[in-house]
């Protein structure tokens, strides 16, 4: 199946908890070239897993780098500031790294230093990211860099540099200087007033050139704090860079000689642009009142990011806020959140975080100096402004600025469903909608797009909020045995994000672990009470096609001939039915449930949003269970089988207690004659049509 194309996110009421973050992608992204650049081996430690850093690396491997990963730690091999011999082909080496401008950029300028032949490729958003600026800085060090399609923008085709033994200049404006000199000093002219990541990328590149170089900054610098996370970044790979003593912003120069030298071992903080929508998160709903606080680990107050300031705009809202080197601490303050007239110019990233909590602020909230937004992943000022309107906000917007002013009342929200435009940055802000005081569900279209930076974003984020139960959906998936229940329901809670329970699979797990603490053994009489307290408290979870206990994949341990006889032992003791029935409705938990089994929508949740009694021909269940089995080197007889189902449906319709047939509102599904996928989309169809809002957005 593919990506879920959206998240309905319930009306959530409170937020409580602790989240982990995962590594910054500024600063992950940044390291992984400078270690590349490097000779000899460096340990990354933190490092983000997230499609701009798999891009990277996937590209380091490309020009010659060892690359080796296990989980959030990287080790890579630099190539010592020169291309393998195999890379200076006369073909180019074609380089596809999506939409991560944070390694578009960096790439292009190093590896234009260096004498090989690349093709830069990206998806096609990145061919509308201006990137103009940078290759002209560069071809001003002599670089060959060629547009292969639009001018100004990706992709981009890069030759060998022009170097004084070729007799030409290396710099495009010392004209009237004489050659030695070239050789020895450039002087490159950047525009500052774009976006950071081109004097970034000239500053990471310059000590590959061999010769002294001084950039200067044409326009005022925006996003400083970004250029200062690349500063200390170069000084702990061996780098020094020297500023103008005036106002510390307008002239860089790296010296001749200067050469990177790996630090053998370095430690990647937290994402501190991460750290926003949680810092948002606790302003808007960590109530004090009822003991709550989002903690925020593995950034603090000694972040080199310059995104950590977003904790004194939040507080200029309202936040109550506390720090140590590696955590924050925050709760909600006043209450609505004071509205704000800020220059956003030191957290371009992390002001979108602030268009969204304006939408809880008692008046209008203007940002400033955001022109950058333009010309990130999307314009992110045109997409927040029109997303916020759909949520009732009014808003203006402007060439380098936002306002917003929130709905005037919990009657003026409106249902939205969000487009995310394949921008990260919209889907994790914009969740912060689902705590509006309307109690409306908010739709995320592509919540995939938080892979970008964050995979986990929304496992973190429902991990600490809170819902009223009775507003969190359910679709119930009800029917006999070999019906296709756990297949169609494991993709559908796939589809929609939504948890698993897989109610069939209780008993026997309930079986297999008070076998395992002792309780229930062949020679003594069980005890019920015990085994249904042991019951209520089971550490399960349904997901990736398995079942878990307490992090344990059981899902071959309970289906043994042990397991089903112990199943059929506990399921007749009433405590631990009863301990069962709480048990099942403790996965109802936001974003949502989808429910497994034969009294699902009857007994478990008869106010569910949607049920559907799937059926099939004994035949065609006969026939699914003999495959199985087969494929798993069991014998069968299909007779057999047959006979068995026909029996134990008529057991499980007859019983006297939950007996097995559909709930009055049930849908009926016979999927006798229908493939999985079609199955699927007929019930996601009936779903949506039970939702508010409209079918999702087409993505480009």
């Amino acid at each position: 199946m593919s990506k879920s194309p959206f998240l309905d996110i319930p009306p959530l009421v409170a937020a409580n908890g602790t989240v982990h973050l995962p590594g910054s992608k500024s600063i992950s992204n940044r390291v992984l070239l400078l270690a590349g650049l490097c000779s000899g081996s460096t340990t990354l430690h933190g490092v983000l897993d997230s499609d701009d850093t798999r891009v990277m690396l996937a590209a380091l491997e490309r020009i010659g780098c060892s690359v080796s990963r296990q989980g959030t730690t990287a080790r890579i091999t630099g190539i010592g500031g020169a291309l393998p011999a195999q890379a200076e082909q006369e073909e180019p080496i074609e380089l596809f790294l999506g939409n991560a401008g944070t390694a578009m950029r960096p790439l292009t300028a190093a590896l234009a230093m260096l004498q090989g032949r690349f093709l830069m490729t990206g998806v096609p958003r990145m061919y509308e990211r201006p990137i103009g600026d940078l290759v002209d800085g560069l071809r001003q060090l002599g670089c060959d860099v060629e547009y292969a399609g639009t001018e100004g923008y990706p992709p981009l085709r890069i030759g060998p540099r022009a170097t004084p033994a070729d007799g030409r200049k290396d710099g495009g404006n010392n004209s009237n200087s004489n050659p030695a000199a070239d050789a020895q000093a450039s002087l490159v002219r950047v525009r500052g007033d774009v976006s950071s990541q081109f004097l970034t990328a000239l500053l990471m590149a310059a000590p590959l050139a061999g010769h002294t170089i001084t950039f200067e900054i044409e326009g005022e610098l925006i996003s400083k704090p970004y250029i200062a996370i690349t500063l200390n970044l170069l000084q702990r790979f061996g780098v020094t860079v020297q500023r103008d003593g005036d106002t510390g912003w307008k002239q860089f120069t790296i010296a001749a000689g200067a050469a990177y030298q790996s630090p053998g071992e370095l430690h990647i903080e937290a994402d501190a642009s991460s750290a926003s929508y949680f810092i948002a998160l606790g302003a808007i709903a960590a109530d004090p009142a009822q003991g709550h606080s989002i903690t925020v680990q593995g950034v603090g107050a000694d972040s080199i990011q310059g995104d950590i300031r977003f904790i004194e705009a939040a507080e200029a809202m309202g936040a109550k806020v506390s720090s140590t080197p590696d955590s924050i601490t925050i709760q909600r303050g006043q209450w609505p959140l004071r509205a704000i007239d800020l220059d956003c110019n030191h957290i371009p990233d992390a002001a979108m975080t602030l268009a969204v909590m304006a939408l809880y602020a008692d008046g209008t909230t203007t940002l400033r100096n955001i022109a950058s937004w333009r010309v990130k992943e999307t314009d992110r000022i045109a997409a927040m402004a029109r997303e916020l309107r759909k949520l009732g906000a009014s808003v203006e917007e402007g060439n380098d600025f936002i306002r917003v002013t929130p709905p005037a009342s919990a009657t003026d929200w409106r249902h939205a469903s969000i487009h995310t435009y394949d921008d990260h940055r919209m889907a994790m802000c914009l969740s912060l909608a689902a705590f509006n005081p309307a109690a409306l569900p908010v739709r995320i279209e592509d919540p995939a797009c938080v892979g970008k930076t964050f995979p986990h974003y929304f496992d973190a984020y429902f991990g600490v909020c809170q819902a009223d139960a009775t507003h969190i959906p359910v679709l119930c998936v009800d029917g006999p045995s070999a019906s296709g229940k756990g297949t169609l329901s494991t993709h559908l809670a796939k589809q929609l994000g939504y948890h698993l329970l897989d109610s069939g699979a209780l008993y026997r797990i309930v079986g297999l672990a008070a076998r395992r603490t002792g309780l229930l053994q062949d020679e003594a009489e069980p005890d019920a009470e015990a085994i249904a307290r042991l019951a209520a408290s089971l550490p399960i979870r349904f997901g990736d096609g398995c079942v878990w206990l307490d992090g344990e994949d059981i899902s071959d341990a309970i289906r043994t001939e042990q397991g089903g006889m112990d199943a059929s032992t506990v399921s007749a003791m009433p405590p631990v039915r009863s301990a069962l029935v709480q048990l099942q409705h403790s996965f109802r938990k936001a974003p949502g449930l989808v429910a497994d089994g034969r009294d699902m929508g009857t007994v478990i949740f008869p106010e569910a949003t949607l049920k559907v009694f799937l059926t099939a021909s004994a035949e065609k269940r006969a026939q699914r269970r003999y495959n199985q089995l087969i494929s798993k080197g069991f014998a069968a007889r299909m007779d057999d089988l047959r006979a068995d189902l026909q029996a134990r449906d008529a057991r499980d319709s007859s019983r006297a207690v939950a007996p097995l047939q559909p709930a009055q509102d049930a849908l009926p599904l016979d999927n006798s004659d229908m493939d999985v996928k079609t199955s699927v989309q007929l019930v996601l169809d009936w779903w949506q049509d039970r939702q508010p809002f409209p079918a999702p957005e087409a993505h480009g």
